[in-house]
């Protein structure tokens, strides 16, 4: 209900039909709200709201009595008074615009066009109030305004709305004891009989609630209208009993419907002792005693009371038609049909004309009974036919509402079909039906994340560019799935099979170490090996290489694979088929019997202890990682320049606490290792890693030398051998630009780049739509990308280290800057990025220093506001990379100006790249970021 007296005076003329009065008294209602709200916010006040609902009401109420909808259609098909549809889009203006008769057509389409304009106004205001009661409240009315036009579905969804607001949690008020006793009316008129009586319960013993906290320090007059507000929705309550008891007799259910009418009377009269004398609701209160009173059977007691309020209702139509109707049904079933008739009619007059479907039917019903025990079959069909035209309708409302329930079931079940169909596409393979690396990656986080140390294998299948060469792709894809199905018999109820990409599969094994993951890996090998391909039409031996490592503390997804992966090299380059571990505890390659590796006999690693590895073959051992004697023979592995150090993935290095000087060693000589050059810096010269537990490629140790002669001072020492190193390979990504060719280009050079340098990423930047699908669809997987910066990183994106920042001036830059910050992020660096920093909008970075300290490398991308990277350089101390873009004024020319500008700057530690070269700023500031780290 509306807030404050007024507008609850205005509620209860229009529940009475008294539309008059309820018009003067909006008058005054919207004479207050053009006072206080209608100037300041029109569209989001409350008061504002609330008057144009209650105005919206009162004229659907006027267009009820005229027979139409508030669409402005005839409500009774074919009457003698309409004349079609009413013409909502004419000349009608404001209703105070419009001075014609009421009974005009023209007038009704006023009334139905300005209440459709009210209407939505009222909604958008109420939805954007943040009180959900009040939403609550006002959605209530609203669905109330649906019923009154005949519109169900809409009515329908404005109450299931209005009761999702309805939280249980909600402090009591009189407003929530309103707002529930208007659902709970509005529930009834849909037939929602058991809903509604649970929603006027919570009203009465909210209201109750309210009522009984009052004391007598309160004020006398807020008493009273606690009081009457319990006595108000004790009466709804009897009457939703009430007639829940005359559908249950009508039933035949005599006794059932006993308990039903008790409660009623109780409830009346316990609403009659708390309501004052001179209440309205006092009368609705007598009325609702007396339908009790006949439920009972008190034929005699029911019609003294509904007398007495028929000679005193006044203006109020819809309490006359029920007490009318109360009296009609006590006259009748007391034993005066002929008395009963006139009072039944009356009745039935005055539900039709206000629009009290529920009341017209039980009018219609007595009516058909009445005359139909005086035998008069002539008067009794009328009545009978109009009540089956009102049940068929109410049937007709059922079942469309049962369709559209159906309906609405049918579509959820199919979005939740659909939602499963795409889970499965997400995670699973569709070649094998195995889980794929989504999940994979997915599984392994929750793994480690629980705290569980998982062994997790890394199995390839031997030169399957063979086996496709030889039995076609049909046949390399029907050998897939037979190992993927070999595989997952081959492993225990909770471990995990998953297609990875290509021919390479995991298996994650729960709670299992290393050694015995060795044992079943080594199992399944044999099972393939021993295989009948031949049914398959593969005439190539299938075989298959397994790496195993098992999780350490502090490993995660990445660390975990690469150790696995780097096994797995090792395996293959000791000749194939075969399974190699990495211990969990010392993250160390198991040693192998090294007189079956140097034969290249196929067979599982054996368990033999690292110094008795050493002994029997002289293979070198850097950092505690032993390195497996290398393969000769060709492989699809091959070329990683981490080979030469033993296989391992890059993974991480710890050094030793060791002092630079004992680090470096003595001081080369001519022709022996030189230490490294700025121009080696630039060009990756020769380099001497440091000392320490190391995972990942070792230097080979340095061959024999002839010794040096020592100073002339202290005993000879030999130095150390020189290495022969050859120039370094840069360790940054592979850039491909995807400006100027063609998607089929694109990918051709990053199959070049993947096989010349497997371990590097291969980063297209720029790149058009459809060739970013491309490269998802061809490496799925293994790419990494960015739609913002229209970028994509394909293959093993480096663990970050270090952080870079990217500051982007305004939205032209974003382009740039979201092409800096990725490329930084595959680079290997953490990136933070914040957008939209320029001119005066530079105080989120004055009010958080973080953003411009806590990082090791800032890129400043800026077109139109090339000052930005100088005032970063004084705001911090962390080194910034300038970029300077093309987006900008008139005057920028191309980019030339904001260049200039960077150029220019007197502030210290800026470097400035080229026009729209987020490319370049990004690995750079990578680069310092993980130098930084280090």
């Amino acid at each position: 209900m509306p807030p404050g007296p007024l507008h609850q005076q205005v509620s209860s003329a229009l529940a009475s039909w008294q539309l008059d009065s309820a018009e003067a008294l909006l008058r005054e209602v919207e004479g207050e709200v053009t006072a206080a709200d209608r100037a300041a916010a029109p569209l989001t006040s409350l008061a504002r709201a609330w008057a144009d609902t209650l105005r919206a009401e009162l004229l659907v109420r006027r267009l009820r009595l005229a027979g139409y909808s508030l669409l402005g259609d005839p409500l009774v098909d074919g009457g003698p008074e309409q004349e079609g549809p009413l013409d909502l889009h004419g000349d009608t203006g404001p209703l105070s615009d419009v001075p014609v008769d009421r009974d005009t057509r023209s007038e009704s389409a006023t009334h139905a066009a300005l209440a459709i304009s009210l209407v939505r106004s009222a909604r958008a205001a109420f939805d954007a109030q943040d009180d959900d009661l009040q939403r609550a409240a006002g959605l209530a009315r609203h669905a109330r305004i649906e019923l009154l036009s005949r519109r169900v579905d809409a009515a329908m969804d404005e109450a299931v709305e209005a009761a999702s607001l309805l939280d249980p949690g909600l402090p009591p008020s009189p407003l929530l004891v309103h707002t529930l006793g208007s659902l709970a009316a509005v529930l009834a008129d849909l037939e929602l009989m058991p809903l509604a009586l649970d929603y006027q319960r919570r009203a009465a013993d909210v209201a109750a609630g309210l009522a009984g906290r009052a004391t007598d320090d309160d004020d006398p007059a807020d008493r009273e209208l606690l009081a009457a507000l319990a006595g108000e929705t004790s009466t709804r309550l009897a009457a939703l009993c009430a007639e829940v008891g005359e559908g249950l007799l009508e039933d035949g259910g005599t006794e059932a419907a006993a308990p039903h009418f008790a409660e009623a009377r109780d409830l009346a009269v316990r609403a009659l002792d708390q309501l004052p004398p001179t209440d309205a609701g006092v009368l609705d209160a007598r009325v609702v005693h007396g339908w009790a009173l006949v439920g009972l059977g008190e034929h005699d007691a029911a019609a003294s009371v509904l007398r007495t309020v028929v000679g005193r209702t006044g203006e109020d139509r819809a309490l006359l038609a029920s007490a009318e109707l109360g009296l009609g049904r006590a006259l009748r079933r007391g034993g005066d049909p002929r008395a009963a008739d006139d009072h039944l009619a009356t009745a039935l007059t005055l539900a039709t004309e206000h629009g009290l479907p529920r009341l017209r039917r039980a009018a219609l019903r007595e009516l058909c009974t009445l005359h139909a025990d005086l035998d008069d079959a002539a008067r009794a069909l009328p009545y009978l036919q109009a009540y089956l035209a009102d049940e068929l309708d109410r049937v007709d409302e059922r079942r469309t509402r049962w369709v559209e329930l159906f309906g609405r079931r049918k579509s959820l079940l199919e979005t939740e079909r659909a939602a499963g169909q795409l889970r499965r596409q997400a995670y699973e393979d569709p070649l094998t039906h195995l889980p794929n690396r989504r999940y994979a990656e997915a599984r392994l986080d929750g793994l480690l994340s629980a705290g569980s140390a998982p062994a997790l294998a890394v199995v390839d299948i031997d030169r399957f560019k063979a086996i496709n060469d030889a039995a076609g792709h049909p046949g390399g894809d029907a050998v897939l799935r037979a190992v993927g199905q070999l595989l997952v018999e081959g492993c225990r109820g909770n471990d995990e099979v998953c297609r990875w990409a290509g021919d390479e599969f995991v298996i994650l094994l729960p709670d299992t170490t290393a050694e015995q993951a060795e044992r079943a890996m080594e199992r399944i090998r044999r099972s393939i090996a021993a295989h009948d391909w031949s049914a398959l039409g593969v005439s190539v031996p299938v075989r298959i290489s397994v790496g195993i490592a098992q999780a350490a503390r502090g490993d995660d997804r990445r660390t975990l694979f690469a150790a696995a992966d780097g096994v797995l090299y090792d395996a293959k380059r000791a000749g194939r088929d075969r399974v190699v571990r990495l211990s969990g505890v010392t993250q160390t390659r198991a040693a192998e019997d090294t007189a079956a590796t140097i034969e290249g006999t196929a067979g599982a690693a054996v368990d033999t202890p690292i110094e008795a590895a050493v002994e029997a073959v002289a293979a070198p051992i850097v950092g505690g990682v032993t390195v497996s004697p290398r393969f000769d023979g060709p492989d699809e592995h091959d070329g990683d320049p981490a080979d030469a150090a033993g296989g391992f993935a890059g993974l991480l290095v710890e050094p030793d606490d060791e002092s630079p000087a004992e680090a470096t060693g003595p001081a080369p000589v001519d022709g022996q290792a030189r230490t490294r050059t700025p121009l080696d810096e630039l060009f990756g010269g020769p380099l001497r890693r440091p000392a320490g537990r190391r995972i990942g490629p070792a230097e080979p140790a340095p061959a024999a030398a002839e010794p040096v002669p020592a100073a002339p001072v202290g005993p000879p020492v030999t130095p150390p051998a020189p290495v022969a190193r050859e120039l370094g390979v840069p360790a940054g990504p592979d850039v491909i630009w995807g400006t100027g060719r063609s998607t089929e280009q694109v990918l051709a050079l990053v199959r070049e780049a993947r096989r010349d340098h497997p371990d590097h990423p291969a980063v297209v930047v720029r790149a058009s739509a459809d060739t970013l699908v491309a490269l998802a669809s061809e490496h799925d997987a293994y790419t990494t990308m960015d739609a913002a910066a229209m970028s994509a990183a394909v293959g093993p994106v480096p663990e970050p280290r270090g952080r870079v920042g990217v500051l982007c001036a305004s939205s032209g830059d974003t382009p740039i800057a979201a092409e800096a910050a990725f490329v930084a992020r595959v680079s290997g660096a953490d990136v933070v990025r914040v957008d939209d920093v320029g001119g005066s909008r530079i105080r989120p970075l004055l009010a958080d220093p973080a953003l411009l300290t806590d990082v090791d490398c800032l890129v400043v991308v800026a077109g139109l506001d090339a000052a930005l990277a100088s005032v970063v350089s004084g705001l911090t101390e962390v080194p910034v990379v300038a970029v300077p873009t093309s987006a900008g004024a008139g005057a920028s020319f191309g980019g030339f100006g904001a260049l200039l500008t960077m150029l220019n700057s007197a502030a210290p530690g800026v470097v400035v790249s080229s026009i729209d070269n987020g490319w370049s700023a990004g690995v750079f500031a990578a680069r310092i970021a993980r130098r930084t780290a280090r």
